[in-house]
């Protein structure tokens, strides 16, 4: 039975980088793979921000990898580093740099990393919850950590991206309601947080936002 893979990476737009990501399918792996059962694998960088049209292929390497909540049992979600062709980490490669930060340091030196991820759900161009017609809603007050269908909007989307990330082992601490219609946030890392843990889980749960919002129809 053939395993899924999805390679997910961070590309080189500016000045927000996007995320990426491209199904692998690996047809000789055991149920239980393990990161070094994942192969480096290319992309074309020219179509990333991260090459010349003339000269467009670059590497993906695996470092870490999550049980895919999404397919579900034997899938897999693979965040990778980007590399150039020489095998040198590419220069929109951020991660590399706080990897050689990390193994710099002595181990009586670590801390906890945790992020407080605040977002905005848009359905077409307005965010969900704003009136039609280019009407405004209410003023903030009741929107923060609201419940009712009259000032919290796209909840459906949150319980299912909540249950997403601790299905992937994501270190997710909360989740609330802002003060906005249609704003949201989560907090991720903290405790067993290291800097690349917290950051590489960071990662992951916004790919896995931006994808179920795609069930929905909902940015």
């Amino acid at each position: 039975m053939a395993t899924l893979a999805e390679y997910i990476w961070i590309d080189g737009s500016i000045p927000t980088a996007k995320l990426r990501s491209k199904t692998k399918v690996l047809n000789d792996l055991e149920t239980g793979a393990t990161l070094e059962d994942f192969p480096d694998w290319v992309f074309d960088g020219s179509s990333t921000n991260q090459a010349e049209g003339d000269s467009s292929d670059c590497l993906l390497k695996p470092v870490r990898s999550f049980p895919d909540p999404i397919r579900g049992e034997g899938a897999y979600l693979v965040l990778c580093e980007v590399y150039s062709p020489d095998n040198t980490p590419h220069p929109t490669n951020a991660r590399a740099r706080v990897r050689a930060a990390v193994e710099g340091l002595k181990s009586a030196e670590t801390a906890w990393f945790g992020f407080e991820q605040e977002y905005t759900l848009y359905e077409g161009s307005r965010p969900l919850g704003f009136p039609s017609e280019r009407r405004y809603p209410a003023a903030q007050g009741p929107y923060y950590c609201g419940v009712g269908a009259d000032e919290v909007y796209g909840r459906e989307l949150i319980e299912a991206h909540m249950e997403a990330c601790l299905h992937a082992g994501i270190l997710l601490t909360g989740v609330n309601a802002e003060v906005m219609p249609g704003q949201w946030e989560y907090q991720v890392g903290g405790p067993g947080g290291d800097a690349l843990t917290a950051s590489d889980q960071l990662w992951v749960s916004r790919w896995l936002l931006y994808r179920l919002g795609e069930e929905v129809g909902i940015s």
